[in-house]
């Protein structure tokens, strides 16, 4: 059983397959920077100008759209990307990941400018939303990638866990550095004309990392749906690309698409975040290679981020992998040569160079 799922979309030269445009779809998408680039399609789906009948739902718990998924009574929905290998985990495979929908959304912003470079932050207080959760094992990870150890070299405080108190206490000058997310990075330099953004974490991420794997969002579908309607999917699939494509480039008139259908309360906020939000649609084989470098990065900072096991890796493996970490050693040169350099990429068993770079291979279900 694997994660992640490949579909080829039909290109206008083909003859597209019959899809049936009167089945009825759920689809649930998160408010926030995860629901944006589903913007037109809902629009169009309200305006009955879609080509499938669609049941579009905007939640703002996470947690209401993971117990969906578990329960299996909506067909599809956007979500970050560690949720959706909790999910995965907690159902045995019961969703896998269509497409990518939204990279990093994290910034450091500062109430001044003494912040030029990663290594800059060295002997600060850097304050972070989410304990326990993306924010904090992207930067720890970013930290310890630049050489800074976290409760020695900088101090990641966690007193204001929500990103919206996060966001007021650094507007108001309380908090002099902090990483926020996009549209939260707006809002704070709307009310504050002194407040920088000094670094883009995904830049960052970029420097150290595969180019790109710092994969936030993601559409997935339940297993079920996605072996009963494949005409369907790919035709979603479709309209969903062409919706984040529309958003992109026309971030006014989306934004108030978003606003109007409840992804986020402010056009004006949302349109000038969104250039900001890295929202994408990325699919294929690049998608499973950035997301097993995403997912081992958050299993090596915390399992539970990701249901307590790489989706795909089995447990014998999963086993070994954890008594490597205990001893101390780094996934992270296996995880490179088999991203880069093994010529068995989807075939892994055929690599015989070592069983860790089999077993890292699979850490994205591949």
């Amino acid at each position: 059983t694997v994660l992640v799922m490949v579909f080829s979309l039909v290109s206008c030269a083909d003859k597209a397959p019959a899809y049936d445009a009167e089945k009825e779809i759920s689809v649930m998408v998160l408010n926030g920077t995860t629901g944006f680039g589903a913007a037109k399609l809902i629009d169009d789906s309200k305006n009955g100008t879609a080509a499938l009948n669609y049941n579009f739902s905007v939640e703002s718990d996470a947690s209401a759209v993971n117990a969906a998924l578990i329960s299996g009574s909506v067909d599809i929905a956007a979500l970050p990307t560690n949720a959706a290998a909790v999910v995965y985990n907690k159902t045995q495979g019961q969703i896998k990941v269509a497409a990518v929908n939204t990279l990093g959304v994290l910034y450091v912003v500062e109430n001044g400018d003494t912040v030029k470079s990663f290594v800059d932050l060295k002997g600060k207080t850097l304050y972070v939303p989410g304990q326990g959760s993306n924010p904090e094992y992207i930067t720890a990870y970013l930290c310890e990638q630049n050489g800074l150890k976290v409760g020695e070299d900088i101090t990641l405080d966690f007193t204001y866990n929500a990103p919206a108190d996060l966001r007021t206490a650094v507007a108001s000058g309380k908090v002099e550095l902090a990483v926020l997310p996009e549209p939260m990075v707006t809002i704070a330099k709307s009310a504050n004309d002194k407040l920088n953004t000094v670094l883009d974490l995904t830049a960052e991420w970029n420097k150290v990392a595969q180019k790109d794997s710092l994969m936030q969002g993601c559409i997935v579908v339940s297993k079920k749906f996605a072996e009963e309607n494949p005409n369907e999917l790919n035709k979603f699939l479709e309209e969903y690309s062409a919706s984040v494509t529309f958003v992109n480039e026309n971030p006014k008139e989306a934004s108030e698409m978003i606003a109007a259908h409840g992804i986020f309360e402010k056009a004006a906020v949302a349109e000038n975040a969104i250039p900001n939000c890295n929202l994408c649609y990325i699919a294929g084989d690049s998608m499973k290679e950035s997301l097993n470098t995403f997912f081992n990065v958050m299993f090596d900072a915390d399992p539970k981020s990701v249901g307590g096991a790489l989706p795909g890796v089995g447990r014998g493996e999963e086993k070994e992998k954890k008594e490597r970490r205990a001893r101390g050693v780094s996934e992270k040169a296996s995880f490179h040569h088999i991203a880069t350099l093994c010529p068995y990429r989807t075939v892994h068993a055929a690599c015989t160079s070592c069983r860790a770079h089999r077993m890292t291979g699979k850490g994205a279900g591949l």
